[in-house]
């Protein structure tokens, strides 16, 4: 164990609690209660940091329940399963508006209300996180449990009551702060996208480059034209199902085609010989359209290849599509098929079937869009890539902000729990003293009966 400061100690679990109360398991409603109904906390209600009482289901009406077992705003709930990851969540709910119970996995802590903080700040340490997670058993990291004993004996460091006190507030104030700007960074990545957006729907109509026309003239030039149109071929891909063998052709998966970009290394493999290999094979200015998804936003999405991928094929699920390039740039046909009124028309084309959402090649071929000349459409392409670089830039501090923002609790949290967030007074009374005063107070109740955690 490290080395505390003065004043302080180690304590198990068990020495600051009064009990541990569990719910029910029973079948229940896979929905949220709705006002004036009853239901049972799910353990992802108690995951996230702050207790979230719409992650709840259902009771029967005619279940009866422990009117002990209802949840009360106070109360230190703890999942007592979860992943390796989540097992041993804890919260101090804030509020609840519904009539919730305790489940089977969702345990309330009986803690000593002026430790209850430092209790669940403690809990969601990185040492103590740890020592959850190796007390925890099962055979699967998908699903573990920590039992009421391993629980008890769980050490966490204990700092004299008033300090705790502190220390609970700074990290309150603290974490208010951390959370009000979480709350602002979220709002910045929506901005981007719009921003994007935005762009797309500017080039598009001509607004974009409104400015740099040589004369007002030359939007007269812009005519409407379809994708047909522009084709010189189009090509559904490889229907073969693909494998695991290494020594096989790589073989996009669909996830890998997405608005604008080609992830080529997302890929499985098939063996194809080499004529076929050759036929399904990906050059430059190749344009790649997502032909199935189970996501109508992905579906009909449109990426330029930007170089020659002899090595690689492509499944039935993706269209390639080969254009005119003396008539336009695949350049701006991706910037066409990203565009809000393109977008409009594509979701219109899809269809579903068994889960599936796709779209045919006709109807893509049929899609219309706005063509300016060559020499506008390369100003096009060129803004965009200079303003969606922007974008990017944008993207990635905006990344960069939220991963400072990640790591400022457990820093906090460490700092804390090493006595370094608030300044010790050696008037406090040291945590021994409080350990001794709890004990005596549970030798004078004698033992707690265990109590029936459903009504009769």
């Amino acid at each position: 164990m490290n080395q505390l400061p003065n004043g302080w100690c180690f304590a198990e679990l068990g020495q600051l609690i009064r009990g541990i109360e569990a719910g029910l398991n029973v079948k229940c409603e896979e929905r949220t209660p709705r006002i004036g109904e009853r239901g049972l906390v799910k353990i992802s209600s108690v995951t996230w940091g702050k207790f979230d009482e719409m992650q709840s289901k259902t009771l029967h009406s005619d279940e009866k329940v422990d009117e002990r077992n209802r949840i009360k705003p106070g109360d230190l709930l703890f999942s007592r399963a979860n992943t390796i990851e989540l097992v041993g969540a804890a919260v101090i709910v804030d509020d609840v508006k519904r009539d919730l119970y305790l489940s089977d996995k969702v345990l309330r802590l009986l803690v000593l209300d002026a430790s209850k903080r430092w209790v669940n700040y403690a809990l969601k340490s990185a040492s103590v996180r740890k020592a959850i997670q190796e007390a925890s058993s099962g055979n699967q990291l998908s699903m573990r449990n920590i039992s009421q004993d391993k629980l008890r004996r769980l050490v966490i460091p204990l700092a004299p009551a008033n300090e705790q006190t502190r220390v609970a507030d700074k990290i309150d104030s603290t974490l208010a702060r951390v959370d009000t700007c979480r709350e602002r960074l979220d709002r910045v990545a929506p901005l981007i996208k719009r921003f994007r957006q935005a762009v797309l729907a500017a080039a598009t109509s001509g607004r974009l480059t409104e400015g740099w026309r040589d004369d007002i003239d030359a939007l007269t030039a812009w005519r409407e034209s379809t994708l047909g149109s522009v084709l010189l071929e189009m090509r559904n891909g490889l229907s073969a199902k693909p494998d695991e063998n290494v020594l096989g052709t790589k073989i996009l998966r669909i996830s890998a085609v997405r608005s604008g970009a080609v992830n080529f290394e997302d890929y499985r493999y098939l063996e194809v010989d080499l004529p076929t290999r050759d036929q399904y094979s990906l050059r430059k200015d190749d344009l790649l359209f997502t032909r199935y998804n189970g996501s109508l936003e992905f579906v009909g999405v449109c990426a330029v290849v930007r170089c020659d991928q002899p090595g690689i094929v492509y499944p039935d699920k993706l269209i390639r599509a080969r254009v005119d390039s003396i008539v336009v740039l695949p350049g701006y046909v991706e910037i066409v098929f990203g565009a809000p009124q393109t977008r409009h028309q594509v979701e219109n084309f899809v269809k579903s079937s068994a889960g599936q959402k796709g779209i045919s090649g006709t109807d893509l071929k049929s899609t219309k869009f706005l063509l300016p000349s060559l020499k506008e459409q390369t100003e096009i392409v060129r803004r965009v890539e200079s303003l969606f670089a922007y974008a990017d830039r944008l993207e990635a501090r905006l990344k960069s902000a939220q991963a400072a923002a990640e790591r400022l609790t457990p820093a906090l949290l460490a700092k804390a729990f090493r006595g370094e967030l608030v300044p010790q007074d050696p008037a406090d009374e040291p945590a021994g003293e409080l350990l001794k005063r709890l004990a005596a107070g549970r030798e004078g109740q004698g033992k707690p009966k265990k109590r029936s955690t459903s009504a009769a």
